[in-house]
């Protein structure tokens, strides 16, 4: 009974998450009801996004080469390889593997991921990867992918694949990361070979063909209900052996030598390939994801005066509050100054590792400023 009064009071703030970037099926009764999706409902946020995007991009495209967005147009992606010239490339490499900076990781599965925010503080130690983060080519194919005049969020990645015996990571299940377009691009520091968990992707799977939609709306009917957490979330996952009926062809997997750029749309379907072994790829990383029905190309909250080159700081404290006071875990583990290849902290992951009655006051973070 508290629970369904609970559902009644918030059902405004439910209905307003329509017209936003929301997309847990769980969370939102509205767009998890199962009747409203039969008639059509995430169909209709997917369309209606997707026009959005098309007119952003329309006013986007003189600041990427043609051919690059014909590409992210059929593909969903672009692929450039040597994308700085050599000795660049070498200075920027030798900056970001011995930059040490507050760290986050994280661990799904088998595998544990660490990220080191490339913030207003940590750039102006780098100029380099200053360098790449003002590029225009780098921002243009960014934007483009993501529709949006977007600040991306930018970072240093490391992943570290069978870094502990547990479960298959499911980053490895081929998914796409919600229901309007979004951007994720990878700049490699270290080659990745196709045994070492390289990028994989869907070639053409973000465009809605009357197949996608189809499946789109099939999934919707019974997201709240599935077993898998992740589509329950919004973030629908698809077997391999489904694509043909999509009219999809097989996934493409990206083993690259380093200085590869890889910039994607990730509303296609995308998944970090299976390492046959423990190991470890290096990567700049950013990502960018904005309400999807703005009719406008600028005015992310990112690049507002006092949050620019502070965004990710800000998040990750932002997070850290909140389960200090109960709202939920962070699954983003502070594990202090840290470089890129230094090995992950898998004591951050034991189960008495943080809780609220192990805290003595709200937890500290440190803001890039």
């Amino acid at each position: 009974m508290r629970t369904d009064r609970l559902t009644w009071l918030l059902a405004p703030l439910h209905a307003v998450a329509l017209a936003t970037a929301a997309k847990s099926f769980r969370d939102n009764p509205i767009l998890g009801n199962p009747a409203l999706n039969r008639a059509g409902l995430h169909v209709l946020r997917i369309r209606a996004a997707a026009a959005m995007a098309a007119r952003r991009r329309r006013h986007l495209a003189a600041a990427v080469d043609a051919a690059d967005a014909t590409a992210l147009d059929r593909d969903g992606f672009v692929l450039k390889s040597g994308f700085l010239p050599q000795p660049q490339f070498a200075a920027l490499k030798a900056q970001a593997l011995g930059l040490a900076a507050p760290a986050r990781e994280m661990m799904q599965g088998d595998a544990v991921t660490r990220r080191i925010a490339l913030d207003a503080r940590a750039l102006a130690r780098s100029p380099s990867l200053r360098g790449l983060a003002e590029d225009s080519r780098w921002l243009g194919l960014i934007r483009y992918a993501g529709s949006s005049a977007l600040e991306p969020a930018l970072y240093i990645q490391t992943i570290f694949s069978r870094a502990v015996p547990n479960a298959l990571d499911p980053q490895t299940h081929l998914h796409a990361d919600t229901f309007h377009p979004t951007v994720k691009a990878w700049f490699f520091l270290t080659d990745v070979a196709a045994d070492d968990g390289p990028f994989t992707y869907v070639p053409g799977s973000h465009r809605l063909t009357p197949e996608r939609l189809c499946w789109e709306r099939e999934v919707s009917i019974r997201a709240r209900a599935c077993a898998d957490n992740e589509t329950q979330e919004g973030s629908f996952r698809i077997a391999e052996s489904e694509l043909a009926a999509l009219g999809l062809p097989p996934p493409r997997t990206f083993a690259v030598p380093a200085n590869t750029l890889i910039v994607a749309d990730t509303m296609g379907f995308h998944a970090r390939g299976r390492s046959l072994r423990p190991s470890m790829r290096v990567e700049l990383w950013a990502y960018g994801r904005r309400n999807p029905f703005l009719p406008w190309l600028g005015w992310d909250l990112a690049a507002f005066p006092g949050i620019k080159g502070r965004a990710v700081p800000l998040a990750w404290a932002a997070a850290d509050l909140g389960e200090w006071l109960g709202f939920g875990r962070n699954p983003w583990r502070a594990a202090g100054v840290s470089t890129p290849t230094e090995p992950p902290r898998l004591d951050l992951f034991k189960p008495s590792s943080a809780t609220r009655t192990e805290n003595k006051g709200p937890p500290v973070a440190q803001v890039g400023g």
